[in-house]
């Protein structure tokens, strides 16, 4: 009878100590909500394919995660992103990836998801505060030298050059802006900045029409003009386009679309500053999802930046940054 007793005490203790650690045993299920400055752009479509891409490696290891894609409409509407990152805190998602469309307006929600217990990594552009798990994002003031670099080359450290800027309040264009701007000045003081001060807006069609305004004023005195992002780029070749002086001017534009790439190979775009958003989706989730299983990630993370021109973008590097798994990561 002692030894049955003992047996049962035995085993009694066996399953005790196993529920207890499955009871303590690491989350094994995250839900991610990551939210971009808009959902049009291609730039955006590759972040997104690229969160998935993590989000499918995660789940085959064994952690399952679930992204969940929302943004604003809008590449403007700062208070609909800002509804979208108290929704998601509210909702009590594990963790989120954002790319603030201002490096203030969206300071007090991600704190306020932080007291939450909702963590959120910041993606592709700045934001004002210490209240993140980490910054993953390109160089982007080394983006706007490589611009820089690429216009002077063009025109042999001579002529007159325009900047069409992006959007008031974004951090990771406005130090593209500064990048090209302090790298022209300091670097080729021979090439006069004729205006720099103007706004693209959120668009194609905006950035279209502040690109008809300012070759209106200076379309027949300038040599170069530089674009910091792909609405802007987009808005500025479908006025040079329109006005038959495409191929004319020396133009370099931000970020990478089929359109860009076949206006290189027709001689109307000069050279695109590339960036690696499928990298930075990668990375934002992955990063995310480590510091919530307690592993230490660094505060700031480089996805890299590159110039890309007809001569080089045929190498195997280039294509594939060119052209990223879209259709395998956005079923």
């Amino acid at each position: 009878m002692h030894k049955i007793l003992l047996l049962i005490f035995t085993v009694s203790l066996a399953m005790s100590s196993v529920s207890c650690n499955k009871a303590e045993a690491p989350t094994k299920k995250f839900t991610i909500a990551v939210i971009p400055k808009g959902t049009t752009h291609e730039f955006w479509k590759s972040i997104h394919a690229g969160s998935n891409k993590a989000a499918s490696e995660l789940t085959a290891q064994g952690t399952h995660i679930e992204v969940i894609w929302k943004g604003p409409l809008r590449e403007d509407d700062r208070e609909q992103q800002i509804q979208v990152v108290e929704g998601f805190a509210a909702q009590g998602v594990n963790g989120i990836v954002l790319a603030p469309l201002d490096n203030r307006a969206l300071v007090r929600p991600v704190a306020d998801a932080q007291r939450a217990g909702v963590p959120t990594v910041i993606i592709d552009s700045a934001l004002e505060s210490e209240e993140i798990v980490s910054f993953v994002a390109t160089d982007n003031r080394k983006g706007g030298t490589l611009a820089a670099d690429r216009m002077g080359q063009l025109l042999n450290g001579k002529g007159k050059v325009l900047v069409l800027r992006y959007a008031e309040g974004s951090a990771s264009t406005s130090e593209r802006e500064e990048g090209f701007i302090t790298q022209m000045k300091q670097k080729f003081p021979d090439i006069q900045l004729v205006s720099s001060d103007q706004y693209a807006g959120a668009t194609r069609d905006t950035a279209k029409r502040a690109s008809e305004n300012l070759l209106n004023r200076f379309g027949d005195e300038v040599q170069g003009i530089f674009t910091p992002n792909e609405s802007s780029t987009a808005g500025m070749l479908l006025a040079l386009q329109d006005i038959g002086k495409a191929g004319k001017v020396s133009f370099v534009g931000f970020d990478a679309s089929q359109t860009f790439i076949d206006a290189m190979n027709a001689d109307q775009l000069h050279g695109i500053v590339v960036q690696n958003p499928f990298n930075m989706g990668y990375l934002g989730v992955l990063t995310m999802v480590e510091s919530l299983q307690g592993k230490p990630v660094n505060r700031k993370i480089d996805t890299g930046v590159m110039l890309v021109t007809k001569e080089n973008m045929q190498s195997p590097e280039v294509h594939a940054l060119l052209h990223p798994p879209l259709d395998q990561y956005l079923k």
